[in-house]
């Protein structure tokens, strides 16, 4: 079981502003997950994986993908207070899933 969080690399985001992305993806991520796989990644030690994306079309291709597939997952949409315009696509988070089922989405991406 694992959840990957794919990130913007074009937006230029700080390190800190990329840790809160990546954090809001993975929670709503969760949340969107059924009881039984919620509780498998959370008893298997909750393995996550940052991957980028370069841009937005390529985010929301992601999110089809993985909503095709049937698979939790979230898209973060930015509120605008610091670095990034309101409604700005930040990141997406697949999972948790199985590893072969969110590879299936997410397995050509590079690492953050």
């Amino acid at each position: 079981m694992k959840q990957a969080i794919v990130a913007r690399a074009d937006l230029g985001m700080g390190e800190g502003k990329l840790a809160a992305q990546v954090a809001h993806a993975s929670l709503m991520a969760f949340e969107d997950a059924d009881r039984r796989a919620a509780n498998e990644w959370k008893g298997s030690g909750q393995k996550k994986v940052v991957l980028q994306a370069n841009g937005e079309s390529q985010l929301f291709e992601l999110a089809d993908e993985a909503e095709r597939e049937g698979l939790p997952h979230a898209v973060v949409r930015d509120a605008g207070h610091t670095q990034l315009e309101p409604g700005t696509a930040s990141a997406l988070a697949v999972g948790p899933a199985r590893d072969d089922l969110v590879d299936k989405v997410t397995g050509d991406l590079s690492l953050y």
